[in-house]
């Protein structure tokens, strides 16, 4: 297909891992039981949340929420990484790119907004515990997770298309191993400063925005945790909120480094390396981080075990 005096690219080729050839299924080997025990525990946690009552609370439905935007993160990279590693061919069409783009983003960005989403539920918890249930109620809290979602989706949708109605008539080797925002423009034909300015701009609201909006919640909540008299109740008000401010820390701080970066200092091997740690790493050790330190989780996957065990007739 010709347009001008160069060929438009109909299909990318994935680089990625070109350098570890001789490690490919070595990787394989590594990174799918990784995959799947991600999958396990994100599916452990969902299923204890909906079937114990006694997590039928703000905190958990978020917890649920966030295992499935995680579930649908990885399965948006990870199987096609996995096929990738085995074959000899490591292409995706044109189309399918765009499409791998849009959803990656629409849940990275919905990801972003969820996590300020519980920042604001654990400031309600800790700050406002009378009105906790009122503040909190299942109106509200679908509206923060339909909020997130169409924030994600609204951000995906701009930048997925700036991307994709550049040419693309010089190269279609993407030095990555997923159709990520600065691999692709690389390869592009032509991309003005201002594209670029555009999406760089809009990697700092989604970014910033939300974390500004988490920091004003635990300065309060830092405030007034430091108001409570006793040791034992200061240490059970920040214990629960520990788990969410190391995943805020690994998000925002992998996500930083990849987006927050003009273009002059992208390096596709520093940057394959961080992906991997927030595609495959992360999604696996968020939910061990939520449900290993949560001793009312524990306690209630013990009873959904106990009950699907001994099912009482």
């Amino acid at each position: 297909m010709e347009q001008g005096n160069g060929t438009v690219v109909t299909e990318f080729v994935f680089l990625g891992f070109s350098s570890l050839a001789g490690l490919q299924r070595l990787l394989f080997v590594a990174f799918l039981p990784l995959y799947l025990f991600t999958l396990g525990t994100n599916a452990i946690i969902v299923s204890t949340i909906v079937l114990d009552r006694a997590l039928h609370a703000p905190m958990y439905f978020f917890l649920a929420v966030l295992s499935c935007s995680e579930t649908c993160y990885t399965f948006v990279i990870i199987p096609k990484m996995l096929v990738d590693l085995l074959a000899q061919k490591k292409t995706i069409s044109f189309l399918g790119c765009a499409i791998q783009m849009f959803t990656f983003l629409f849940l990275g960005c919905s990801h972003s907004f969820l996590l300020a989403a519980m920042g604001y539920d654990r400031y309600v918890a800790i700050c406002n515990p009378l009105r906790y249930t009122e503040l909190m109620g299942h109106g509200v809290c679908v509206g923060l997770v339909a909020a997130a979602c169409a924030c994600g989706f609204t951000i995906a949708q701009i930048i997925t298309s700036m991307v994709f109605h550049l040419p693309f008539r010089t190269s279609n080797q993407l030095r990555h191993y997923f159709c990520d925002i600065a691999p692709v423009l690389t390869v592009a034909s032509h991309h003005s400063r201002l594209s670029q300015l555009v999406i760089f701009m809009i990697g700092v609201f989604v970014l910033v925005v939300p974390l500004l909006l988490i920091l004003i919640s635990y300065i309060r909540i830092i405030s007034a945790i430091l108001k409570i008299p006793s040791s034992t109740g200061r240490y059970k008000a920040f214990s629960t909120c520990a788990s969410h401010l190391i995943v805020v820390t690994v998000h925002y701080g992998c996500a930083s480094f990849i987006y927050l970066r003009p273009k002059s200092s992208y390096s596709s091997s520093q940057d394959t390396l961080i992906s991997v740690s927030y595609t495959i790493l992360t999604p696996l050790f968020n939910p061990m981080i939520y449900s290993l330190r949560n001793q009312e989780f524990k306690s209630a996957l013990r009873r959904v075990m106990g009950h699907t065990s001994y099912p009482i007739n």
